[in-house]
């Protein structure tokens, strides 16, 4: 167990992201979701990451199906909220209105079947609203009841600043991987003054470090991979050079690529729980395996060899998704 900043929740050093068992990276068998959301609970994971525009509203669905028989009251829910999307899919913003929230909030609340939400968090900063008001909105809530923990969602260090000021802040959540080392320089730091925790997506590049990925995988429909950077053209062949070099030392500690990747994150502070999106249980089992793995200070020395700052191609969004990340705005 971790506990998750200063004056947040102790939870598991693992947490479950749910997204992929309903959304953007095609489709799911949503029996053996639950199935692992069931194995995970088992297992002793007690975080699980979701957002109300994952599905439209169906992976928080999908959530209260899996919890049922008191399984909710064995886990801390995490839920992100603000993103507007069309019929299609399409994204169309982001709304931080305390108004918003709090209109979010009732939804979210029905479909997962609960009378509160663990940590709730903007998902993106609205650039339209202070961060003030939406902190504000959220902090009304949690008088109310109705969540427990504030977090945010890829903000920058001044925000976070400003956030502070207003309610204490819980976590941070934000990609952080070998491939994605951004918040090192400032947001980390500022984290770390502040007391706030870290919960790490991505820590797989999106199946990039998982050692299971191919630049000849079949392209699936609604499968958001297909336009990152990372994955595209020369980028995706460097990168996944990247990946065979580490799989090199994986091989050797006898552990898989995947479970070197996130053992990697959990050795940079006991302040940082990484989210792992396994859909299968199969996946789960490894995710859980690098719990049992400690790096050497000479392994964390290859890997930095190996996969230098700076070194990874492509973005980790496309240009559009990349400027509306609040976090990688410098100040």
């Amino acid at each position: 167990m971790r506990v998750l900043g200063k004056n947040g929740p102790p939870v598991s050093d693992l947490g479950l992201g749910c997204m992929g068992m309903s959304d953007l990276y095609g489709p799911a068998d949503e029996k053996e979701s639950i199935a692992t959301i069931h194995a995970a609970i088992e297992a002793g994971v007690t975080l699980f990451d979701t957002g109300d525009y994952y599905g439209m509203g169906q992976n928080e669905m999908l959530l209260r199906t899996a919890l049922q028989e008191g399984r909710r009251e064995k886990v801390l829910l995490s839920v992100k909220y603000g993103a507007l999307r069309d019929p299609a899919g399409n994204w169309l913003g982001n709304d931080g209105r305390p108004a918003a929230t709090k209109n979010f909030l009732a939804y979210t609340l029905r479909r997962l079947g609960t009378d509160h939400v663990d940590i709730y968090r903007l998902g993106r900063v609205d650039p339209a609203v202070p961060i003030e008001e939406t902190v504000g909105g959220i902090a009304d809530m949690v008088k109310a009841g109705y969540v427990r923990h504030i977090g945010l969602s890829e903000a920058g260090a001044a925000t976070l600043r400003r956030a502070q000021a207003i309610h204490p802040i819980t976590d941070l959540q934000i990609e952080y991987s070998i491939f994605s080392r951004g918040i090192e320089s400032e947001i980390l730091p500022v984290c770390r003054e502040l007391g706030i925790g870290i919960t790490a997506y991505g820590v797989l590049a999106r199946g990039l470090l998982s050692g299971h990925w191919s630049k000849d995988r079949p392209v699936v429909k609604n499968d958001i991979r297909t336009f990152h950077p990372r994955f595209t053209g020369e980028n995706v062949d460097r990168n996944l050079a990247l990946v065979d070099a580490l799989g090199a030392l994986a091989q050797s500690r006898e552990i898989s690529t995947a479970q070197l990747a996130i053992a990697w994150v959990l050795s940079r502070g006991s302040d940082i729980v990484p989210l792992v999106g396994a859909r299968r249980r199969d996946r789960l089992a490894e995710a859980l395996g690098a719990l049992d793995v400690t790096l050497t200070s000479n392994d964390l020395a290859q890997i930095e060899r190996t996969v230098p700052f700076g070194v990874v191609a492509g973005d980790r969004y496309a240009p559009a998704q990349m400027a509306t990340l609040d976090s990688e705005r410098r100040t």
